[in-house]
């Protein structure tokens, strides 16, 4: 994907899309658009929690179809193994529950809430990305 062919109504469109989903979200059902919190939240079945969720992650899967109607997704490219993949996502799942949270519901809800513990959330998950771009690039690759 060339970033460069990236416009910019296109972030402020996602930026807003994003803003209005957590913020109807929050309005009108009481609860943070935090991703790794509503997935999990199918897994402990509780009568009356189950429908808002599956609706939420169809919109983001639908989300996908809608776009590809008007526009052509970017080209991905995984260089990586299978064993790579489940590894990650599997380390990020654990770090999602660790921090309570993930980025969507730290960075986007509770930052825009003013928490104070999101504010620590986000720092810590932006430094450790960037720890993680410089030991592979620096440390690994060489």
């Amino acid at each position: 994907m060339n970033y460069l062919d990236l416009l910019p109504w296109q972030a402020v469109a996602g930026g807003l899309a994003i803003g209005f989903a957590v913020t109807i979200l929050l309005l009108f059902n009481g609860r943070i658009a935090g991703i790794s919190g509503i997935i999990g939240g199918l897994f402990r079945l509780q009568r009356g929690d189950i429908g808002w969720r599956i609706a939420f992650i169809s919109g983001l899967v639908l989300s996908i179809t809608i776009w590809n109607i008007f526009f052509a997704l970017p080209e991905i490219r995984i260089e990586t193994s299978h064993l790579m993949l489940l590894l990650a996502g599997l380390l990020v799942g654990y770090g999602t529950r660790l921090g309570s949270g993930c980025t969507s519901g730290h960075g986007v809800c509770g930052l825009s809430r003013g928490s104070i513990r999101s504010f620590a959330a986000t720092a810590i998950f932006i430094l450790t990305a960037m720890l993680t771009v410089y030991v592979v690039r620096h440390v690994i690759a060489n």
